[in-house]
C-alpha cells in the first residue's frame, strides 16, 4: 500500500486495514496523502486527493488535474476524477469518501448526480479544517449537511431515471465501422462509440465519448457526464484523461498519439471544438478525428 493504485481490490483493502488495526472505512483517510502525490496541478500547485469506498468493497482514488495554457474550467477536480474512476470501473454506489480539502461548490454540485447523494458520507482530512458537530464517531458527515438546499437530478428527471453511476445504453450507432485507414482507427472508433453509449447526458440529450491511444498502443476511454447545474459537467476528453492518468503508468500527455470523438451530428451541445483544443494543447502531434453517430 506504499504505492496505491487508483483502484484497490477488497482483499488488498482488508489486508491493509488489518495491518493498521482499523476498519476498511477507517482506512480511507490514511490513503488520502498517498493519493495526493498522483495529482497533476501545474497551475495551482495545490494537490488534492480523494479516496472513496464502493459497495463492491473496492477503494477508488481521485486527484485534481490541471492543463497549462487552457482556461481553468478545463481542469478536473479530485471529486470528479473519483466519480469518473467509479464509472470506468462499473462501481454502482459510493457511500463514503475521504478528501484532503473541503469539496468546493463545483464538486458538491457534481456529486448530486449520484443517487441518494445527500446520504453520502465524507471526511475532510485537512488538519486545519474545523471540526463539524454533525460528524459521526469516525469523523464522517453527510454530504447533505454541506449542501443543505440542493438542486439536482430529482428536480429535472423522472424518479427512476438511471443516474451517473448506473447502467445505461444510449443505443447509438455509426453507419460505417469498417476499416478506413488501419485497424487502430477502427478500434478507437468502436471504443469511442461504446463510451458514447455510456455517456450520461440527460439534460442536453447530447451524449459523446472519446477514445485515446498512446505510443504503446494502449487504449483509454471516457464519456461526457452532465450536471443538473450544467457548468460542473465533465467533458469526454477529461474523462478519458482520467483513464489515462489512472492507467497510463504516469507518463506525460505527449505519449497520446491518437484520439477519436464520437458525438451526434445535430447535437445542440457539441464537444468537437473544445475537445480538439484540449488535445492539441496537451499533445500537439496527436491525430484527432471526429465521427458522428445517430
Amino acid at each position: 500500500m506504499d504505492k496505491p493504485s487508483f483502484v484497490i481490490l477488497p482483499e488488498e483493502a482488508e489486508s491493509a486495514a488489518n495491518q493498521l488495526g482499523v476498519s476498511v472505512l477507517q482506512l480511507l483517510p490514511s490513503l488520502v496523502n498517498p493519493a495526493k502525490s498522483y495529482a497533476r496541478p501545474p497551475i495551482s500547485k495545490f494537490h488534492v486527493g480523494a479516496v472513496g469506498l464502493g459497495s463492491s468493497g473496492r477503494i477508488f482514488l481521485g486527484v485534481n488535474v490541471e492543463f497549462p495554457g487552457l482556461p481553468l474550467h478545463h481542469s478536473i477536480h479530485a471529486e470528479q476524477f473519483l466519480v469518473t474512476n467509479l464509472t470506468l470501473n462499473d462501481e454502482r454506489h459510493l457511500r463514503h469518501f475521504a478528501v484532503s480539502a473541503a469539496p468546493c461548490g463545483h464538486c458538491r454540485q457534481f456529486l448530486q448526480e449520484i443517487r441518494d447523494a445527500p446520504e453520502i458520507k465524507l471526511v475532510i482530512t485537512d488538519p486545519n479544517a474545523n471540526a463539524d458537530s454533525d460528524a459521526d464517531s469516525d469523523g464522517f458527515l453527510r454530504l447533505g449537511s454541506i449542501l443543505p438546499h440542493r438542486f439536482g437530478p430529482e428536480d429535472l428527471l423522472e424518479k427512476d431515471f438511471p443516474l451517473i453511476l448506473e447502467h445505461r445504453d444510449n443505443n447509438l450507432t455509426i453507419s460505417d465501422l469498417d476499416p478506413i485507414s488501419n485497424g487502430n482507427t477502427v478500434e478507437l472508433k468502436r471504443t469511442a462509440l461504446a463510451a458514447a453509449n455510456r455517456s450520461y447526458a440527460p439534460y442536453s440529450l447530447c451524449p459523446s465519448g472519446v477514445a485515446l491511444v498512446d505510443c504503446d498502443g494502449k487504449v483509454y476511454r471516457g464519456w461526457y457526464m452532465e450536471s443538473a447545474a450544467y457548468n460542473p459537467s465533465l467533458g469526454p476528453v477529461q474523462a478519458a484523461l482520467v483513464d489515462y492518468v489512472a492507467n497510463g503508468g504516469g507518463g506525460g500527455y505527449e505519449r497520446i498519439v491518437g484520439a477519436v470523438l464520437v458525438e451526434k451530428e445535430d447535437a445542440v451541445v457539441r464537444q468537437e471544438h473544445t475537445a480538439r483544443l484540449l488535445i492539441q494543447m496537451i499533445s500537439p502531434k496527436c491525430d484527432f478525428n471526429v465521427y458522428n453517430c445517430h
